[in-house]
């Protein structure tokens, strides 16, 4: 098993049955150490107001590149997490938000760095020039990837454009 070197949580590869039962420990032992200072635990497995954050890889290893937070945290088969009140912050090397994501609900598997709902989301830009909702979505953690698949609108707020018509 290889850790990422930017000392993303979660992402490893492998396979095999040992690697699945380290995967399955390291996810109870996440839940555990997630819901330490900042989560309640309420039930085995089970967090609430919990939060993971991804930096920079080294020489910027200091500086927050992504904060992802829920609400609540249940386990599900194949060590994937059913995440109420998602809300990933995507931040630049100058710490400024980048990016606002928010769902009611979502799939996450901290394997992959996938998450997934076929239900609502929001994005907006960290200036606020930008506000994107639609239904159903991906969003891949390795290369900051958003696919929404439905039901699609965009607002943009702009000073100054105009457009120029033959």
């Amino acid at each position: 098993m290889k850790m990422s070197r930017n000392r993303r949580a979660f992402l490893f590869s492998g396979s095999g049955p040992g690697n699945f039962k380290f995967i399955i420990a390291l996810a109870v032992l996440f839940l555990a150490v997630v819901t330490g200072t900042q989560a309640q635990p309420t039930t085995l497995g089970h967090a609430t107001d919990f939060k993971s954050d991804e930096y920079f890889e080294s020489p910027n290893d200091q500086k927050v590149k992504m904060i992802l937070s829920g609400a609540s945290a249940s386990p599900l088969p194949a060590g994937k997490l059913d995440i109420t009140d998602l809300k990933i912050v995507t931040f630049d090397l100058s710490g400024k938000t980048k990016e606002i994501i928010r769902a009611p609900e979502c799939v996450y598997s901290p394997y992959d760095g996938l998450a997934s709902s076929a239900g609502h989301l929001e994005l907006q830009t960290g200036d606020g020039k930008m506000y994107t909702t639609g239904d159903g979505f991906l969003w891949q953690q390795t290369d900051q990837s958003l696919t929404i698949s439905n039901n699609v609108h965009t607002v943009v707020q702009m000073k100054g454009f105009q457009l120029n018509m033959p």
